[in-house]
């Protein structure tokens, strides 16, 4: 309905409906419109934190960051269709935009710590270096679903994201 009607003109009464149950049936289980689009911001998080802890065992933190992100791409993988649909709402939509831009710093917090072990230096400039790289890479991650939509889903996200990653890689070779 988000992508055929536009976001803002979908209704909670119209969405309630679809699924048969009343808008107050609706608010048990979402706290707004917002939330049946990108959800709770650590579902994807965590498991990009843990995927990240692993990698930096072996990997610089470029490159683990990369591969943390690849539960995004296995994700939209399973499901490009819903994938293309949901980020064109999200790119399309300024409130789910700037809710977007909340989950992101939400996961710098998550993930720019373990970034920051990783890195050599003074700690003060680790962790700013960790939060720069980190939000570089989330960036990457966006730019990549952007580009995913306006190609209508041609490219592969995870094609996207290592040629966007690669892009940025001799900037964040830092301590």
């Amino acid at each position: 309905m988000f992508d055929e009607q536009g976001f803002d003109e979908t209704t909670v009464d119209q969405i309630a409906g679809a699924v048969g149950i009343s808008p107050r049936s609706f608010f048990r289980y979402f706290a707004s419109k917002e939330d049946i689009v990108l959800g709770e911001p650590m579902v994807y998080g965590e498991p990009v934190r843990e995927r990240l802890a692993r990698a930096l065992e072996s990997t610089p933190a470029w490159e683990a960051l990369r591969s943390g992100f690849d539960v995004v791409v296995e994700a939209v993988e399973v499901n490009p269709e819903w994938a293309l649909r949901a980020t064109r709402v999200m790119i399309s939509t300024p409130s789910l935009r700037a809710r977007n831009m909340e989950k992101h710093l939400a996961w710098m917090t998550t993930l720019s710590p373990l970034v920051a072990a990783a890195l050599t230096g003074p700690e003060a400039t680790r962790h700013y270096h960790a939060r720069a790289i980190t939000l570089s890479a989330i960036t990457c991650l966006d730019v990549s679903l952007g580009e995913f939509v306006h190609g209508n889903g041609k490219a592969t996200i995870g094609d996207l994201l290592d040629e966007s990653f690669q892009l940025l890689k001799p900037a964040a070779l830092v301590g």
